[in-house]
């Protein structure tokens, strides 16, 4: 005779049911967002390679150009992510950003010039894009309101641990080859095994992409009803009414169309508000100039008198803090809500920034030969960190989140498309100018990011509107 084993003491079988569902959507969400940990480890792997490609390939100053040459493809790859998710599904877009980003691996270890070599950065940019857009949207339409801001932030933790991991590997990969990154390793020059070893994520990605569900959304559209209907069953509980939540997706399918950028414009200023709002904050995210950190932090370092070795292992310090800002924020982005944790960040990114702009003020002498004083010189990685902070804690979860929930739904895949565009635009802009304005002035640089910064409180302040506990079909 078989006996029911009963539940835990204090805890009810719907309680067991209810957690053994959570862990699921958890699984769903955390595989979706592996397309951001290949977006943080391909964006910020090539911070330790820099010095490397600039000495094989003799590019000087202008390696910025084949830094800031994937972020090219990422805004090519952010705007035709929404098209290709409507048109093929968002689990079959993740699959080729997944082999987008293995192709990409492979050419970017073995170039034969540093046009070749741009070349692949490029593809793989398009790669970035396509996981920035494909990742927020899925999750947003996976899972259930109330966990919604949680598990869209895993998409930024995502990102964070893959820009940790691309540093933790570039060190290894430098002390393996004697702390030379043109050290040979196997053949190969340790700079080309640092952008070879995404392939191992992506094929990774692949694999998870092809075991989770489609998005109901997609799936209704598609005439797909009842696979849809096991898929809300799966994020939603046995006990969701499925057919009160098929037959809204249905009727705001009936009155949509498929998403057009044409659609995005009105108002005064050629761009609806909401979208405009949505391009800003993607666009201030990146002018604060968090990616200089994380792109050319080791010969940021390295310029003011800090060898190769310790500067990588300071950027594997920023990448933690990175992260721990990254888990405040998503303990906190459902509890104080969107737009208060991005006006805190703001406000201490101003500072910290500002800060950091004092000491590099001290740096003397020029090239190779550049010095800082000890105070200024701990002032300035105390409040560079204190600026990954307060980014990771807000900004860096807020905007990815509020992107996958501010839109209507008929505009939310055409209007991501364009913000993230924007963002991969302004980060561009920002990578490539860098180089020549730290020449310039290293300090002026920052207090350029830190006006950013400031400014983006009144935007915050006036413009955004709060999006914690909000159904995505009551956004208008």
């Amino acid at each position: 005779m078989s006996v029911t084993k009963p539940p835990a003491p204090g805890r009810t079988a719907a309680s067991a049911a209810g957690t053994e569902h959570l862990a699921h959507v958890v699984f769903i969400t955390a595989a979706a967002a592996l397309g951001g940990f290949l977006f943080g480890y391909d964006s910020s792997v090539i911070n330790g390679a820099v010095s490397g490609i600039k000495d094989r390939f003799g590019v000087g100053d202008n390696v910025s150009w084949i830094v800031a040459s994937a972020l090219l493809g990422s805004a090519v790859g952010a705007a035709l992510a929404g098209r290709f998710a409507d048109r093929w599904g968002r689990i079959r877009v993740m699959k080729i950003a997944a082999a987008l980003f293995a192709v990409s691996s492979v050419g970017s270890a073995l170039p034969f010039s540093a046009w070749d070599l741009t070349f692949w950065r490029v593809l793989g940019g398009a790669a970035i894009g396509i996981a920035s857009v494909i990742a927020p949207a899925y999750i947003a339409e996976v899972a259930p309101s109330a966990y919604r801001g949680r598990l869209a932030s895993f998409q930024q933790l995502a990102i964070v641990l893959g820009i940790a991991v691309s540093q933790l590997v570039n060190w290894a990969i430098d002390k393996a080859a004697g702390s030379d990154v043109r050290g040979e390793l196997a053949g190969l020059e340790a700079w080309q095994w640092m952008l070879g070893a995404c392939l191992v994520p992506a094929v990774v990605y692949f694999v998870l992409a092809s075991v989770i569900p489609e998005s109901p959304r997609f799936l209704v559209s598609a005439g797909r009803t009842e696979e849809a209907r096991a898929v809300l069953r799966e994020v939603e509980g046995g006990s969701a009414d499925t057919d009160a939540r098929i037959a809204e997706i249905r009727e705001l399918i009936a009155t949509d169309h498929k998403p057009r950028l044409k659609d995005l414009l009105g108002g005064r200023f050629g761009l609806l508000p909401i979208v405009w709002t949505g391009v800003l904050l993607s666009v201030f995210q990146q002018l604060v100039g968090i990616n200089v950190i994380f792109y050319y932090s080791s010969i940021l370092w390295q310029s003011v008198g800090i060898d190769q070795s310790s500067s990588l292992l300071i950027s594997f310090s920023s990448s933690i803090i990175n992260i721990v800002g990254t888990l405040i924020a998503i303990a906190c982005v459902d509890r104080i809500g969107r737009k208060p944790l991005a006006l805190i960040g703001s406000v201490g990114m101003a500072l910290s920034l500002g800060t950091a702009a004092w000491a590099f003020s001290y740096a003397s002498g020029s090239g190779d030969a550049v010095s800082i004083p000890d105070l200024q010189g701990t002032v300035a990685l105390v409040a560079a960190n204190a600026f990954v902070l307060f980014f990771a804690m807000s900004w860096g979860v807020v905007v990815w989140v509020m992107l996958g929930e501010m839109f209507p739904n008929r505009l939310r895949a055409a209007a991501l498309s364009l913000a993230a565009s924007a963002q991969w635009i302004a980060n561009w802009v920002i990578t490539v100018s860098f180089p020549r304005m730290s020449t310039w002035n290293l300090s002026a640089t920052y207090v350029v990011y830190a006006v950013f910064a400031a400014l983006s409180v009144p935007f915050v302040a006036r413009f955004v509107r709060e999006t914690k506990g909000r159904r995505l079909e009551e956004m208008g």
